[in-house]
């Protein structure tokens, strides 16, 4: 018997709290670049009750995408796609920052965006870094939400000359990712459905542990430490926005994006947390 199907990329602790909340009576694909993780946390689903298979994909891969998508349609209708994949400044270049967190996650919301079923609903974790990036122009902001994503990273903004360093790239990534949903939800809308962003602060995962544990832990252990909230962000509080805006009771709300990030960002404009100097 077929099923709604649910797209999930990137098998992590964020991405697990939302699928427990959105998945139940659907079939899930758990898509992860490490094929192992993917089948770890599938079989995990399947002991819970839910109906899960793992896939290897890599994000940066266009024909990788389609395959997974391909698979999906073979359970059931897409009704649901949850991109928790990336990865971040400790953890890779800046190539492969904007290959993954940019090109991959256009990709990912275009090729879905062909086939999601009416009524459906998507959401892309970005991040907070996208927002304490200086303001860019009107028409570099139109660049990175409409450019063919085979063209985006030809794109003069991108090319090595003008990113500083990997947090620069991921900056950008994580704009272009928050254009891209805009301009998408556009393209969405004429199916009938709906695609949001959440970008969230420092939350407690193996991805925050290698930023907190790299060379900028010190700055990100005080930004938690001075922000309204007081403390990091945990995976559940993330998916409680994600099950809003995946669910009918988010039927009003597309081309979003959620800042969650316990006010450490506007600590950092108006705050305890204001540079002296761009960072």
């Amino acid at each position: 018997m077929k099923k709604e199907v649910v797209i999930w990329i990137g098998a992590g602790e964020i991405g697990l709290a939302i699928i427990r909340r959105i998945g139940t009576g659907k079939y899930i694909l758990v898509a992860d670049k490490n094929l192992e993780k993917a089948q770890s946390i599938a079989a995990l689903l399947e002991r819970v009750g839910f109906d899960a298979i793992a896939l290897r994909t890599d994000l940066s891969s266009r024909n990788s995408i389609l395959s997974v998508i391909d698979e999906a349609l073979k359970y059931g209708e897409i009704k649901y796609l949850v991109n928790s994949a990336g990865v971040s400044p400790s953890q890779a270049s800046i190539e492969t920052i904007l290959k993954v967190d940019l090109y991959g996650t256009a990709v990912l919301l275009e090729e879905v965006g062909k086939v999601i079923a009416p009524g459906g609903s998507g959401v892309t974790i970005s991040s907070q870094s996208g927002h304490r990036m200086p303001a860019l122009s009107p028409e570099i902001d139109e660049l990175l939400a409409t450019t063919p994503s085979e063209d985006l990273l030809n794109l003069e903004v991108l090319q090595k000359g003008n990113i500083k360093d990997t947090l620069h790239a991921y900056q950008m990534a994580k704009r272009c990712n928050v254009k891209r949903v805009m301009a998408e939800a556009v393209k969405w809308g004429e199916r009938g459905a709906r695609i949001n962003s959440i970008s969230p602060g420092i939350i407690i995962t193996p991805l925050a542990m290698d930023e907190l544990n790299g060379t900028r832990g010190e700055f990100y252990k005080n930004m938690f430490a001075r922000c309204p909230a007081g403390r990091p962000g945990t995976a559940d509080e993330i998916a409680h926005v994600a099950e809003l805006v995946l669910s009918e009771k988010g039927a009003f709300i597309t081309g979003s994006d959620f800042l969650v990030d316990g006010g450490a960002t506007a600590s950092y404009f108006y705050g305890q947390l204001k540079p002296n100097s761009n960072e």
